[in-house]
């Protein structure tokens, strides 16, 4: 009798449903097409119109809690997945572009388009060390890669409005 004959198939391992959840905003990060793209649109849906009063804080501790929840829901995730980020694992993009749109003004809706830009092009291009931060051991490798995608963002952005774009 051939190895395996008379055992049923195995279903695939998968992450809790409210892990999923979580990690996929909602289940953004299911999306066909882009996921990391819906996944940080989401994120960002909300920025033009947080109160003066609340930014740039409300992104700062969005990010922080975005960063250690992606850590944290990264340890539920079966086999590879706690170090290799699944695609439709976008809390971390939450966590990159809220970063990225954090300024210590509030700026206009042109500035947050091109942080936005500037931050998917980052995190899917991973110029160097990027590449490395990703594959960084640990939960916290996941959302390494998009830290350093919003900072980078960040930091042109900064300088393009502290220059240039004012």
């Amino acid at each position: 009798m051939p190895a395996g004959e008379g055992t049923p198939p195995r279903e695939p391992v998968r992450a809790p449903r409210w892990v999923e959840l979580a990690a996929s905003l909602g289940g953004a990060g299911f999306s066909r097409y882009l996921p990391g793209t819906v996944g940080s649109a989401v994120a960002f849906i909300p920025v033009p119109f947080l109160p003066a009063s609340l930014y740039p804080w409300a992104l700062l501790i969005g990010c922080v809690l975005a960063t250690v929840g992606s850590a944290w829901l990264a340890g539920y995730l079966p086999g590879q997945g706690r170090t290799k980020d699944p695609g439709w694992f976008v809390l971390d993009e939450a966590a990159g572009i809220w970063l990225a749109c954090f300024h210590l003004h509030r700026p206009n809706f042109s500035v947050l388009i091109a942080t936005f830009v500037l931050f998917r092009l980052f995190d899917m291009t991973k110029p160097p060390p990027l590449r490395r931060l990703e594959k960084t051991g640990g939960t916290f490798g996941i959302v390494l890669d998009d830290l350093g995608a919003g900072v980078y963002a960040w930091a042109l952005v900064t300088a393009a409005t502290s220059y240039w774009w004012k």
